[in-house]
């Protein structure tokens, strides 16, 4: 039986699990007009090592020592149209220290709580098959992002930046005959904020994936340009109040993300799963995380 994007529910939530940053959640499959794909999940990151500036020290900033996050997400698109889909996600966080020393800003060892509600508009704008059944497919994407939890952003441990953020994506998406694909997505993010000067950002992604009738999987490596801000540890940075400023600080990175999903029941339930690490980093943690997600389909 021939495996297509519709036959296979493929869902690719990547929700961060950074304090300090957020990531689209786009990707370049979409399901049919008045189908609804719903997920949750659960996702561990840790860190003790951490980039100041872009020098990578041994422990976090005000001796927090293993810093910890668990996020629980809910995730769900809906198929306007056979081109046209949206998508919203919300996570919940829960961010710990190891070693029970406070926040310097907000005065805790553990914060939780609801962080940003993250709705997107995507749509395919060209498709071409080719004779040997190969296609391409180009899209663009518009979002927003709002803070809906009532969070602190100041601090080590904030569960976010605190800014209503603003996206524009484009992307393109290669499928070979055998449903090997590559994908290359670009991301600028505006970011507003009434309290701090959160650095705009320029995003890229490169994604190369397979999926047949019994799993779907990728690889990803994901990269985010800060546009302006500046470096933990710096003289502007404790002008301007050290930890209390860290949203404006200047965040750069580059992660590798894997991810599997396994349709386990007619198609309409799955489970997913990912692993994904921080390579490189400004003003950034050195961190790994796991997930493990729950989706289901309806036709």
């Amino acid at each position: 039986m021939q495996t297509t994007p519709r036959k296979l529910v493929v869902i690719l939530f990547m929700v961060s699990i950074s304090s300090m940053t957020a990531q689209t959640i786009i990707n370049g499959f979409f399901p049919k007009q008045n189908e609804l794909t719903v997920a949750t999940s659960y996702s561990m990151k840790s860190y003790d090592n951490f980039y100041r500036g872009d020098v990578l020290t041994p422990g976090n900033p005000a001796n927090m020592g293993e810093i910890s996050s668990s996020i629980y997400s809910v995730y769900g698109e809906y198929g306007i149209l056979n081109w046209l889909s949206t998508s919203a996600t919300m996570p919940y966080i829960s961010i710990e220290n190891e070693t029970g020393a406070l926040d310097p800003v907000q005065g805790v060892s553990q914060v939780e709580g609801v962080q940003d509600l993250n709705v997107f508009l995507k749509a395919r704008v060209l498709e071409k098959k080719f004779d040997n059944k190969s296609r391409i497919a180009m899209g663009g994407a518009t979002g927003i992002t709002v803070p809906v939890g009532g969070y602190e952003a100041a601090g080590i441990l904030s569960l976010g930046s605190g800014a209503t953020v603003f996206d524009g994506c484009g992307f393109i998406q290669f499928t070979t005959a055998s449903n090997l694909f590559l994908e290359v997505q670009a991301v600028y993010s505006l970011k507003n904020s009434s309290d701090f000067e959160v650095p705009d950002a320029f995003m890229y992604s490169a994604k190369l994936g397979y999926y047949n009738k019994w799993f779907y999987a990728h690889a990803k490596i994901g990269v985010q340009n800060s546009l302006s801000g500046f470096d933990i540890g710096s003289q502007e940075f404790i002008d301007a109040g050290g930890a209390a400023a860290l949203p404006e600080t200047e965040v750069d990175y580059a992660n590798l993300n894997l991810d599997l999903y396994v349709p386990v029941y007619k198609n309409s339930i799955g489970i997913s799963t990912g692993y994904a690490v921080n390579m490189q980093g400004r003003n950034y943690d050195k961190a790994s995380s796991f997930s493990l997600g729950l989706v289901y389909k309806t036709n």
